[in-house]
């Protein structure tokens, strides 16, 4: 058996570190912009990142991957979803760091496997086994407390949950690689925003080239911050095991708390309740998944030189 290349696997580790952090610091960026309206800085997000990902396809040569997608009516229409429930995921999570709702969009991140696991459960007829169970009850439990303590449902972080759970699922549907499939969406996207920069910028409320160097420089760095974290997690993808990807998934949304606490968030029993119980869930749910894995290579014996 072909030995792994430690070469290869500490650079998915290092790719995977550097786009979970960037994902976990985001809120940073979103609040060092959240003096413009969040449709507009959803809209340079995506116009800013169609020329940043072109110039990373025709670096690594990914543009047959991109025609092949395009001419493909199945794929186009699947990535078209994908885009619409991205764009309403991004605009959610500005909306929630503008408006100081951090601790729920950390929220949504972390109850995001736990929601893959229970659309298997439900579309797909998967079985759980115990641990997955409890897991899943006790996110469910959390999400109630916090749920009863606002006296509604914390839709920001169910909705971020959702959105991202079914463009994940999508996005499996589609035989098309993260960087190509992230180009294609942000094109499909790109006309609509455009146009809103472009309406915004007639009525004279638009933030860009009106308020500040610093704001423009901003605005124009969100292409970058889109792109680059996803193309590093295509990198660990490649290189790293769903496991060790699994586990890393949880560094976003760990320091997305951290920047709440920063910003002085008010975190409140039921918030403390309530991530206690997912933190719990988390640990269960990763152990459940490691002993699995243990127990399969077990199961199918010793490795041959």
């Amino acid at each position: 058996m072909e030995q792994p290349d430690s070469v290869t696997s500490g650079r998915g580790v290092a790719a995977g570190l550097v786009a979970y952090l960037i994902w976990g610091v985001l809120p940073v960026y979103f609040k060092l912009t959240e003096h413009v309206d969040v449709f507009e800085v959803l809209a340079h997000r995506i116009v800013w990142a169609v020329p940043v990902g072109a110039l990373i396809l025709f670096a690594r040569k990914q543009w047959p991957d991109v025609r092949r997608a395009l001419g493909n009516l199945r794929s186009f229409a699947w990535l078209s979803l994908a885009a619409a429930l991205i764009a309403v995921n991004w605009l959610i999570y500005i909306y929630a760091v503008q408006q100081d709702q951090v601790f729920q969009a950390s929220l949504g991140y972390y109850i995001n496997p736990l929601m893959y696991v229970a659309i298997g459960v439900v579309f797909l007829g998967e079985r759980l086994r115990s641990l997955q169970w409890l897991s899943i009850l006790l996110a469910t439990v959390g999400v109630l407390v916090l749920t009863v303590s606002y006296g509604a449902l914390p839709w920001i972080a169910l909705s971020l949950g959702v959105t991202f759970t079914a463009y994940g699922v999508i996005r499996k549907q589609i035989a098309v690689g993260a960087m190509p499939g992230l180009f294609i969406e942000t094109l499909v996207l790109l006309p609509a925003a455009a146009a809103w920069l472009l309406w915004v910028g007639s009525l004279g409320t638009g933030s860009f080239s009106s308020v500040s160097t610093g704001t423009d420089l901003l605005l124009l760095f969100a292409g970058p911050l889109t792109v680059i974290p996803l193309l590093c997690f295509a990198i660990a993808a490649r290189t790293l095991t769903l496991t060790a990807i699994g586990f890393m998934q949880f560094i976003a949304p760990t320091l997305q708390f951290l920047v709440g606490l920063f910003y002085g968030e008010v975190l409140t029993t039921a918030h403390i309740v309530c991530f206690v119980f997912i933190w719990i869930a988390v640990g269960l749910f990763s152990y459940d998944v490691l002993n699995a894995n243990r127990l399969s290579r077990g199961r199918s014996g010793p490795a041959s030189a």
